[in-house]
């Protein structure tokens, strides 16, 4: 074998449970019970497509990302609002409305945002969640 295609072989062997965990994951059922029985911090995001908050808020989230690497530490759940929105995990925390934000480890909720688009709170959330996810 070339040494250029080991070395790119093995880079993307090491990288991509990384880079899994860095993408957006789509809520189904059992996903977060599995998340949290791992030991990750979870990011929920309750949201619809034609939702404008939550099309504010991911614009938010994103930005947010693309300043801090460090947030790969988190794993990022998109809950469809329209398909889930009266889940059992809707139900269990409580999810009032479409663009929530919700933060959970374990048995615990860390922090959560109902309808807000400020970036300084997107990020003390975000932030809340590192600080949990890196500890």
């Amino acid at each position: 074998m070339k040494r250029r295609t080991f070395l790119s072989l093995s880079a993307g062997a090491v990288l991509a449970p990384i880079a899994a965990r860095a993408a957006v994951m789509e809520y189904t059922p059992g996903l977060v019970t599995e998340a949290l029985a791992r030991g990750e911090t979870v990011f929920l995001d309750f949201k619809a497509s034609w939702c404008t908050t939550c099309a504010a808020q991911e614009r938010v989230i994103n930005a947010l990302k693309a300043e801090n690497p460090a947030y790969e530490a988190i794993t990022f759940v998109n809950v469809d609002w329209d398909e889930h929105g009266k889940s059992v995990l809707a139900k269990s925390l409580n999810i009032p409305r479409r663009s929530t934000l919700v933060v959970v480890k374990g048995d615990a909720e860390l922090g959560r945002i109902v309808a807000g688009t400020s970036r300084a709170d997107i990020k003390a959330l975000m932030d809340t969640a590192l600080t949990a996810a890196t500890a």
